[in-house]
């Protein structure tokens, strides 16, 4: 398999030269760039000896957007009966094969289906072609004979000449074969040939150029990789953004692993143990204790902090000499328990919180029945705001297997007694809990109906997610959550990285249950985020702990500093 991948650099050479024409944007047809190759027969033999190395050519083709139009006399045909031809056309019947094996991970298979399908010489599709080069590229270079790889770029080529018009799920799956073949350079060519025809790059599609040039330690490769994606307003996210950092580690670039660490300051807050590890390496090195400045303008590192909102001030490495890293905890003072340092809270600007709801307002609405989250944007508007908001659900089963309304009720009379006005709080319950169930027995009825005449309780409707309806309402309010849940699943997810996890951090509360009674966890009264002190010490948030039994474990990066003049 070395030898084999040794043997094709020269291909992706002449893919590196082959410029694309780029498409007219006034034009009025269908771009294809055909790339031409010499058609081998392909016996089982010349299969096996399937040569990477042959000479490329380019023509252009432009295809008519006209169709046939139907006649006019053709009768009608149901909709239904479109979809069930479609399914069992020949062409329908490959599809399905083939999802079944990217579903299933069979690449053999595949090829398989594929090589009866060419020689019975029926007609391929976009989608065909897509999952064949998806699963050539999942498995290429990973077989031992490299069949992935060889299969993919064939594959590739037949798709040229058949005029298929490729997507972005071509390109990048094209360019994961590049990089299966240890060629960055063609992947990241692949890249830039997407943008020239119109078809926007996503993350996915950078992923083999900029883990590519890292893998192999070229630095400013992956640099240019990473200026193209904010060229393209794509967002690195915590793997580009390690992986950047480690080759800028290796590379002895400080001022790029000063960039890269509030970049992860920025974006992913909490690092995952393997970044955390390329963390501690950087800060173990000899490049780490060489950088720093030995005396800074103290007054210009605190404008810098205040500027920034706290905890970073941005002006550089301080200090000089060795680091000393540590894995540590804060107390729930957020003082680090190895060098005493006080971590701060970092203010969320009021405007983002409004802009945090507008949006949070519009996902919702789009997710449930529109007119039952009106209704319950009216019933909040009537009867709040709120000092709190319980997530009913999950308040009502922790450590339990039966909802239990006495739990429930414990917590409301808690939060009453601690809140300002002494005001109930809000209760988010779903329909079924409050009709169902335990809710029948009359004690459990006395209670619902007492918190539902002081405007205390919300019962959402059938069919709905009370997710919705209990973060809607404490983003809203302005108000603590109580609740366990993690918000880690898809809804979450589409409320992006950047707001929401420093929402979360400020206004959750967790609870836990046991012998000595009901006990709140509050939100820590410093951000769990990267925080750069004014004496250049730097504390590392991970994501290992983060529970009630188990402190999330820090990393504290410290060395002696001299003269701050």
């Amino acid at each position: 398999m070395v030898g084999a991948l040794a043997r094709t650099p020269p291909l992706f050479s002449s893919f590196i030269k082959i410029p694309l024409p780029l498409i007219s944007r006034n034009s009025r047809c269908i771009f294809r760039t055909i790339i031409h190759f010499p058609k081998p027969k392909l016996t089982p033999t010349s299969m096996d000896n399937f040569s990477m190395d042959k000479r490329l050519h380019l023509c252009t083709l432009a295809l008519s957007n006209d169709s046939p139009s139907r006649s006019a006399s053709a009768p009608l045909v149901s909709n239904k009966s479109k979809k069930k031809a479609r399914r069992e056309s020949p062409e329908g019947v490959l599809r399905h094969k083939l999802d079944m094996c990217s579903r299933q991970g069979h690449l053999v298979e595949a090829l398989r289906i594929y090589d009866e399908a060419r020689s019975r010489g029926l007609p391929l599709s976009l989608h065909h072609y897509n999952v064949l080069l998806y699963l050539c590229s999942s498995n290429g270079g990973a077989d031992d004979d490299g069949v992935g790889l060889k299969r993919g770029f064939e594959i590739f080529r037949q798709m040229v000449d058949d005029k298929v018009v490729p997507n972005e799920a071509t390109f990048t799956s094209a360019a994961r074969l590049a990089a299966a073949a240890e060629d960055p350079e063609m992947a990241f060519h692949l890249v830039k040939q997407m943008k020239g025809l119109g078809i926007p790059p996503k993350l996915r599609s950078y992923g083999p150029a900029l883990f590519g040039f890292c893998k192999k330690g070229e630095a400013d490769r992956a640099y240019e990789v990473d200026a193209h994606m904010v060229e393209s307003k794509v967002i690195a996210e915590e793997p580009e953004i390690s992986a950047l950092l480690k080759v800028s580690s290796d590379s002895s670039k400080g001022d790029k692993v000063y960039e890269m660490l509030h970049r992860l300051r920025i974006s992913v807050r909490q690092v995952s143990e393997s970044t955390s590890g390329v963390v501690e390496e950087w800060f173990m090195s000899e490049e780490a204790a060489n950088v720093g400045m030995e005396s800074w303008d103290v007054e210009k590192v605190r404008e810098g902090v205040v500027r920034g909102g706290g905890g970073w001030h941005g002006q550089g490495w301080l200090g000089s000499g060795n680091w000393r890293v540590v894995r540590t905890q804060m107390d729930e003072a957020g003082t680090c328990s190895c060098c005493g340092q006080k971590l701060v809270s970092i203010d969320i600007d009021p405007k983002e919180t409004e802009n945090f709801a507008t949006s949070l307002n519009k996902l919702a609405s789009q997710r449930e029945v529109k007119a039952d989250f009106f209704q319950f944007k009216e019933w909040l508007q009537k009867h709040g705001p709120f000092d709190a908001v319980i997530d009913g659900a999950n308040v009502g089963l922790i450590n339990l297997h039966n909802f239990s309304f006495s739990q429930l009720n414990t917590l409301v009379n808690r939060l009453r007694q601690m809140s300002p006005s002494k005001r109930l709080p809000l209760v988010i319950l779903h329909t079924n809990r409050v009709t169902g169930g335990p809710a029948q027995n009359p004690n459990n009825k006395k209670l619902l109906e007492s918190w539902k005449k002081a405007g205390a309780l919300y019962a959402t409707p059938a069919g709905s997610n009370d997710d919705w309806y209990w973060l809607y309402a404490a983003v809203n309010s302005k108000c603590l959550l109580v609740t366990n849940d993690e918000m880690r699943d898809h809804l979450f997810q589409l409320l992006g990285t950047n707001f929401f996890p420093r929402w979360k951090e400020k206004h959750q509360v967790r609870m836990s249950v046991s012998r000595q009674g009901l006990a709140l966890h509050m939100p820590p009264p410093y951000s769990i985020v990267i925080q750069e002190s004014e004496d250049g010490r730097w504390h590392v948030p991970t994501t290992i702990g983060d529970d009630i039994e188990t402190p999330r474990q820090w990393l504290c990066a410290t060395r002696a500093t001299t003269n701050t003049k």
